[in-house]
C-alpha cells in the first residue's frame, strides 16, 4: 500500500542518534546517509527516512498522525520505547501496554521524536481463545 514513509527533522545528527537506537531495539541497523544528506533505514521490507525540509523552512511534526513500527511481542515494544527515551526521545500517552478494543488487543508503546514526531511501536496481540 505504501512505499516508505519520511519525517523531517532540524537537527540530523540528533536524529541518527535517536534512531539508531530505536531501529537498534527492533533488529535494524544504522541508518546511512545519502548524498542529499538523508537519513536512510531499512528493515524488514520497510523504508523509514529523515531529511532537513527540501523547502528550507523548519520541519514541524504533523498534528494527528503517527508512525508506526511493528514489534515482534511487547518485550521488544518495550525495548524500543526504553532505547527511545534514553535517545532523546519523550513518552507520551498511557505507560506503554496492552489496550483492547472491538474485540482485538494490541501492545502500544508511544513516543515523540526530538522534532516531535509521533511514533508508535506496536505488537498484535494473540486472539482469546
Amino acid at each position: 500500500m505504501y512505499s516508505h514513509m519520511m519525517v523531517g527533522s532540524n537537527d540530523l545528527a540528533r536524529s541518527k542518534t535517536f534512531y539508531d537506537a530505536l531501529f537498534g531495539a527492533l533488529g535494524g541497523k544504522p541508518g546511512i546517509q545519502d548524498e542529499k544528506g538523508r537519513l536512510i533505514y531499512m528493515h524488514n521490507g520497510g523504508v523509514f527516512l529523515v531529511t532537513k525540509p527540501i523547502d528550507g523552512q523548519p520541519a514541524t511534526h504533523a498534528n494527528g498522525a503517527t508512525v508506526g513500527f511493528a514489534a515482534t511481542g511487547p518485550e521488544q515494544a518495550d525495548a524500543w520505547h526504553k532505547a527511545g527515551v534514553e535517545a532523546g526521545g519523550t513518552a507520551i500517552e498511557d505507560a506503554p501496554g496492552v489496550r483492547s478494543s472491538n474485540g482485538m488487543s494490541l501492545y502500544l508503546a508511544y513516543l515523540r521524536d526530538p522534532d516531535g514526531n509521533k511514533l508508535c511501536a506496536m505488537h498484535r496481540m494473540p486472539q482469546a481463545a
